[in-house]
């Protein structure tokens, strides 16, 4: 039912699918996250990096879905089993999630407030990219015009990777913003592209802390988000050499870190 003032009208809408995603290793659980489903390999792959379980696509053997029905035996895809490449070692317990990742937060149900700071097999301190307001500014509107799903639901957030230069390399959906930068990143794992440096990771929300670790584990050296970043997220920006950009809108923005990466162009 929609309520316009006074008039009332009945009619369908469209919202964003959320479901849960058990990822396994070795058929052992490791987490539960709500999701859109869709790209789920994609989405897999990055949590596995971002998490510092692996650093290349070879350290992944397989992943299949496991068998899994509703109540009209319909094959559900809500569990996936990671088999890991001999020699890769399983994920520490102070990994795994308490019980469950909501799609609003990922860190929040961490078994250990330890294991949140994930070390980097990568230094984004010493990339030498630069890129310009102008290219900046763009990429907003670059990135909402590509969210085929946000134009029918309006419940969605995006992750866009892009060259320094403004070009998009790969855009990803997700009721969770974690997820959907995930899936970017799992992307960009299962196509060798690792680390990405010279790239520019934007996002739809704002840019917090998680965020920043997940751009950091991927080797991203520019993150820029449309909304604010938090304290922490700044914090680490700026103990790991990582610019980060808020409130990108318009002609605007604010560089909290590693503002020697930003060109101001006429």
């Amino acid at each position: 039912m929609r309520i316009d003032g006074e008039t009332v009208r009945r009619r369908m809408d469209t919202v964003a699918a959320e479901e849960p995603l058990e990822i396994r290793i070795g058929g052992t659980p490791l987490s539960v996250t709500m999701r859109t489903p869709g790209d789920d390999f994609d989405l897999v792959h990055g949590f596995l990096a971002t998490e510092g379980v692996v650093t290349d696509l070879e350290s992944v053997r397989t992943l299949r879905y496991c068998a899994g029905a509703d109540e009209d035996g319909r094959q559900t895809y809500n569990v996936i089993d990671v088999a890991l490449a001999e020699g890769v070692a399983a994920p520490a317990l102070s990994l795994q999630r308490n019980f469950y990742t909501t799609s609003s937060c990922g860190v929040c149900g961490k078994a250990s407030i330890d294991a949140i700071r994930t070390l980097s097999a990568y230094d984004v301190a010493v990339d030498p990219t630069t890129v310009t307001s102008t290219v900046l500014i763009g990429l907003p509107d670059t990135l909402r015009e590509q969210q085929r799903v946000f134009e029918s639901t309006g419940g969605l957030h995006a992750a866009g990777l892009f060259t320094h230069t403004g070009h998009l390399l790969c855009l990803r959906e997700d009721v969770g913003r974690h997820n959907a930068v995930d899936k970017v990143i799992g992307w960009a794992l299962r196509e060798d592209k690792l680390p990405l440096t010279s790239c520019v990771l934007m996002v739809s929300g704002r840019a917090s802390f998680e965020l920043t670790q997940k751009a950091l584990m991927a080797g991203i050296p520019v993150l820029a988000a449309v909304s604010a970043p938090s304290s922490l997220a700044v914090e680490l920006a700026a103990e790991s050499g990582m610019t980060l950009v808020g409130f990108l809108r318009g002609r605007g923005m604010n560089v909290y870190a590693g503002d020697q990466r930003v060109r101001v162009a006429p």
